[in-house]
């Protein structure tokens, strides 16, 4: 089945209508459909379009596979995947700790999955507050740490001024209503709290030299596709400004790895995907905006005009 829509809708970020076309790809991992992405010439963000509604999007999240919520520890990719989260764990906990050195504040996750990284802040001595919408995860959350993650709903009625730092890790790419979010997040923040950003990048070696087999577009659960431009673009349409560009260096051989079996390269492909991880993440030793994955650290700049 192949997605199609004859008019763009205008960006999500800038409202411009100067969208074009710039390839198909596929629901890999499940559905096997056909999807196109585009792409505004204003503010550089790419786009899934049309994408399943709030409504319709679930049963694209439904397979055993799709191990951001999952304790699965099944198949090489699986055992790849929770080394690197258990790793990736420490040092983003260290790393959140470090913006606001001696000090243990408010942090908000959205999107928080099992729960493992709301448990590894709670243990550093932060007053956490997680929402996540899946309730599977949710039920996981509690049973594995003694969590209790809200559903997102609950991210529009927490008090204003009240987090020092909101974490998204992987995440805002999934969501429909993103100026909602962004919205909501500048409201939430107290005055110098930091948004913590971290999602796929469109400019980084790996995504051009697989294209259309590129893991990281995960069409139709990613809905948007981010680029160090886009990201400034959306900061700034908030009255925010990115304040640290951070690669993530483990994701340029992940998605390698997958974008592999997307195209059924067999066991070649998987020396290939090493090999293009280790050249995407020396491109991105020189040029940081260049990494598979990018996680933003964006300041919140007060203003009475928001």
């Amino acid at each position: 089945m192949l997605h199609t829509n004859n008019k763009f809708s205008p960006c999500p970020i800038c409202n411009k209508e100067d969208i074009g076309f710039l390839l198909y790809t596929k629901d890999y991992s499940l559905t096997q459909e056909s999807f196109q992405i585009i792409q505004c010439s204003n503010c550089n963000l790419k786009y899934t379009d049309p994408v399943p509604n709030k409504d319709e999007i679930g049963p694209y999240y439904n397979f055993t596979d799709y191990i951001s919520h999952t304790d699965d520890n099944h198949g090489i990719i699986n055992k790849l995947y929770h080394k690197v989260r258990n790793r990736t764990l420490t040092q983003k906990t260290n790393w959140v700790q470090s913006l606001f050195t001696g000090f243990k504040g408010r942090l908000l996750e959205v999107g928080a999955g099992t729960g493992a990284f709301a448990n590894s802040m709670t243990k550093k001595g932060w007053e956490v507050t997680a929402v996540e919408p899946d309730a599977a995860s949710r039920e996981r959350a509690l049973k594995n740490y003694q969590l209790h993650i809200a559903p997102i709903e609950d991210l529009y009625t927490l008090n204003e001024h009240k987090f020092d730092v909101i974490t998204l890790w992987h995440v805002l790419e999934h969501v429909h209503d993103l100026n909602d979010y962004l919205r909501t997040f500048y409201k939430l923040l107290r005055p110098n709290g930091r948004l913590i950003i971290a999602v796929p990048n469109y400019t980084s070696f790996d995504a051009q030299y697989y294209k259309k087999y590129w893991a990281a577009y995960d069409v139709p659960r990613h809905l948007y596709h981010f680029s160090p431009t886009s990201m400034e673009f959306l900061s700034k349409k908030y009255k925010m400004q990115i304040v640290s560009i951070n690669p993530m260096w483990f994701d340029s051989f992940y998605v390698s790895l997958l974008s592999e079996r997307y195209k059924k390269s067999g066991v070649l492909g998987m020396f290939r995907a090493v090999i293009i991880g280790c050249i995407s993440n020396l491109i991105a030793l020189r040029n940081n905006r260049k990494a598979s994955s990018i996680v933003y650290e964006i300041k919140k700049i007060e203003t009475n005009q928001f």
